[in-house]
Order: C-alpha cells, then structure tokens, then sequence
C-alpha cells in the first residue's frame, strides 16, 4: 500500500420519522407566484427532524452503521472529525465539539465547514484525504446534518410556500482511512466568490435575520435568480465532474456510478446527459427524501451500497453544487467493498 493512499471506508446514514407525503404540504399551500417553477416541483416523500431532535441526535444516529461495522473504537479513535450542519443548532458555533462528545471522540483536529453547502461532503473529503495524506493522523469521521425541512421550512409562514415542499431531513457519517481500501482517486474543488451573497433570506419588511419582527425568514428566490441558479448548477456540477474524470484517466459515460446532490428532477437529468450516463447509473433518491442538501451525496451513496448496486472495484463519481453556485466540487472512489 502507497502510505499515503486515503479511501472513504465506509458510510451510514439516518433518516428521521416516517416519510411524509406530498399532501401534507399541499394542505397549507397557497397562491404562488413560484408555483410552476421547475425548480419547485415536489417529490413524493421526504422526512422531517423531529421537535425534540437536534442536529448533535441526528449524526449520533446515522453513525451507528459505522459503530456496528467497524467498532466503537475506530470512530473514538479518530484524529479528525469535520462537520456541516445545515441549521445549527446554537447561533454562535458548529456542530463540531457537540459531536465529538456525543461520539466520544477527542480528535486532534475539529472543523466546521458551513461553506460546502449541498457539495460539503466532497469538500469534507478533500480537506481530510489532505490530513490524512500529510501525516495529521490516520482515521477521519466526516458528518454531516440537514435539518433544515422539518426546522426551517416547516414554519407556519414558510410551509405556505411552494419552496418549502422540497427539502427533506437526513444525516450521515464517512469514515475515511490512510488505507487503499476504497481509494479516493481524485478530488476537484472550486470556489466562485462572485456568487456568494446571491442566496438571501427575505422578510416582509426587511430586516437583518436575527432581528425581531412579523413573520418568518424565507430563501429570497425571484424568477431571474431562479433561471441564474438554473444555468450555472446546469454548468458548474458537470463541469468538476468532468475534471475529476480527466484526472483518473477514466471517460465519464464508463463511471460506474454517479451519486450527486439532488435539487430537483430537471438537475438531475440534466447532468446524466451532460455525462453522458443512463439514468440506472445515477442514483436517485429524489422522490423518496427530497432535496436533502450536504447529506445528499452521503445517504445516496450509502443507498447504492447497501442494496448491492455498487460491485467491488466499481468507480464512484460523486459531484455537487452549492448555494447560488459559490461552490462546486466532485471526487472519485474506488469502491472496495465493506468489512
């Protein structure tokens, strides 16, 4: 083994409560001036957080799997954790140290990425494959929580809103290991500055989110952001991907399979063509959870793994977006199987 070869070892993932339907939204929803957007169009099931759970429950939940398969030993001993949390749960800091006691972890490093947006997991990834590479330790944990349905977009003013039909709640956990288990074969990241600020929250009338006033905050969408986000998600997901895959020397219609974040139906078809693959070797959960953000990538993947589709040596090609498309990034694996 090259020392200095880092693999995505394994993944698990969890989903709170019992799916809810389609219909649970369309009983609040009203007038809209968004409502035949493409961008809007809601899928048939996804989850929600429950009142009572926190973001810190969600991921202690979801790394069962990996306590099961690998030993409650593997995730203590672990020299990095990285995390992203969609909503944190307290204002003024991450989900990072929260974790690493519910876990009971003491890790040398502990870092929140909240800039990684729905491609965090890939973005958590590359910063940990350069630890690990680098001589910073030999086991890292990556968790990631959405809980942005059931907290966020589920409030009285919000729910009303065809956007809120959308998201769905889930979490998952990767560990990731100096080893040439499942090696990660090549990482793209990219960062486009001049987009950042483009996803607002808006207020009727105006105000700084923590401020106190009527109503609540909902993701600032008009038309022409909309047909913006539209062409550059359109763009920048292929656009990495197709990186990656140049980098490994491996064609992107011979990918075994893709596993990417999931806004809606029309991305998603969208970027099977772009990369040239049949819609079996895109997994798809959309109908099932929804648009679960940064856990996208993750609880798919794990998805795919668990029912089979993904075979020993089978190359992995995961990319994503995020926010208004201030980021992009896409890596791929060697899937080695589990233990």
């Amino acid at each position: 083994m090259n020392p200095a070869t880092v693999s995505l070892t394994d993944v698990s993932t969890y989903l709170p409560g019992e799916p809810i339907g389609a219909d649970y939204y369309a009983q609040f929803a009203e007038s809209d001036d968004l409502r035949d957007n493409l961008m809007f169009r809601a899928p048939e099931f996804r989850h929600h957080i429950a009142q009572d759970e926190s973001a810190v429950d969600m991921v202690e939940r979801a790394a069962q799997g990996l306590i099961e398969r690998h030993g409650r030993d593997v995730i203590e001993g672990a020299d990095v954790l990285i995390t992203h949390t969609q909503v944190p749960d307290m204002a003024f800091y991450g989900e990072g140290g929260g974790i690493a006691h519910r876990l009971g972890m003491r890790p040398s490093w502990v870092l929140d990425l909240h800039n990684g947006g729905c491609g965090a997991f890939v973005l958590a990834l590359n910063v940990a494959r350069k630890l690990l590479a680098t001589g910073d330790g030999r086991t890292a944990v990556i968790a990631i929580a959405q809980n942005a349905a059931g907290e966020f977009f589920d409030q009285p003013g919000i729910r009303r809103k065809v956007q809120s039909a959308v998201p769905g709640d889930g979490a998952a956990v990767g560990l990731v290991t100096l080893s040439d288990q499942s090696p990660i074969l090549g990482i793209e990241c990219r960062t486009y500055g001049q987009y950042a600020g483009e996803m607002t929250l808006s207020f009727d009338p105006p105000r700084k989110w923590w401020q106190a006033g009527p109503g609540e905050g909902s993701i600032g969408f008009t038309d022409s952001k909309i047909t913006k986000v539209l062409a550059r998600g359109n763009r920048l997901v292929p656009e990495v991907a197709l990186a990656v895959c140049d980098r490994i020397g491996v064609r992107s219609k011979d990918i075994d399979l893709f596993v990417s974040n999931q806004p809606n139906r029309a991305f998603l078809r969208n970027w099977r063509d772009a990369l040239e693959l049949p819609k079996e070797r895109h997994q798809d959960t959309f109908d099932e959870c929804g648009n679960l953000f940064g856990a996208g990538i993750p609880v798919n993947l794990d998805r795919a793994i668990s029912s089979g589709r993904v075979k020993n040596g089978d190359v992995i090609l995961m990319a994503a977006f995020a926010h208004a498309g201030d980021f992009a990034g896409a890596a791929a694996v060697r899937w080695g199987g589990r233990p």
